[in-house]
């Protein structure tokens, strides 16, 4: 990569309304330019802008269906990049949020949200930290699933078949926990399972996920995590 090319795609983190959208789209779904628009607070031609330098740069994908434009992040490697810029850039000392609703979600969000499509905060660094105890997975050389953590996987009904460049295992960041949670296919995998297993279920507008007592009970038999890491 030439230098002009890395600056050229800093560059297009580098406004504060495209960041919030970046963030926003960390969910995963695709968004239309409206909805965007209302969450930036911006109108939508200042918006369509910001989005075509996304979309241009590839750091976006974009959709259109009839009158609506779609866009989603390109692939889970930006969605990486985006929480690993979001954590380097938190304050060490957040700001008092602003009203209790604020101060609920931003709870609620620490507790457990997905990060693009795997767990994050402490109910996924708490995965982690269970599975490498467990000897599911390995962190010493980098992440890396270990015989015993792809037989674990099998065991919950999960096959992992590795396509593309994206890797079985990846660290990813945790914003607000500052330690890795699993990624790559492996978290994208078991965060799908315990959403269709109804271990953890979204609540809020935002990212937040809440386990539920089926979820607590399936955790504690399957990585010995006890309900109040997870709270």
């Amino acid at each position: 990569m030439a230098p002009r090319d890395l600056a050229a795609l800093a560059a297009l983190f580098a406004d504060e309304t495209r960041a919030a959208f970046l963030l926003a789209l960390l969910d995963g779904r695709a968004w239309t330019a409206g909805e965007l628009a209302r969450h930036g607070g911006v109108a939508p031609s200042t918006t369509s802008e910001h989005l075509s330098r996304l979309v241009a740069g590839g750091v976006l994908a974009e959709e259109r269906q009839g009158r609506h434009r779609y866009v989603r992040l390109a692939d889970a490697g930006f969605a990486h990049l985006v929480e690993a810029l979001a954590a380097h850039a938190e304050p060490a000392v957040p700001a008092p949020p602003h009203g209790l609703r604020a101060h609920g979600a931003g709870r609620a969000m620490a507790r457990g949200r997905t990060c693009y499509d795997h767990l994050a905060g402490r109910l996924g660094t708490a995965v982690t930290d269970a599975m490498t105890t467990r000897g599911l997975l390995r962190q010493d050389t980098g992440f890396a699933l270990t015989d015993l953590g792809m037989a674990w996987f099998g065991d919950l009904g999960i096959t992992l078949a590795a396509t593309g460049r994206r890797p079985v295992a990846r660290g990813c960041l945790d914003r607000t926990e500052r330690r890795p949670h699993l990624a790559g296919l492996a978290g994208a995998a078991l965060c799908r399972h315990a959403l269709e297993r109804r271990w953890c279920v979204r609540i809020g507008t935002e990212r937040a996920v809440k386990v539920t007592s089926e979820g607590e009970e399936a955790l504690r038999t399957a990585l010995g995590i006890s309900p109040p890491e997870i709270r």
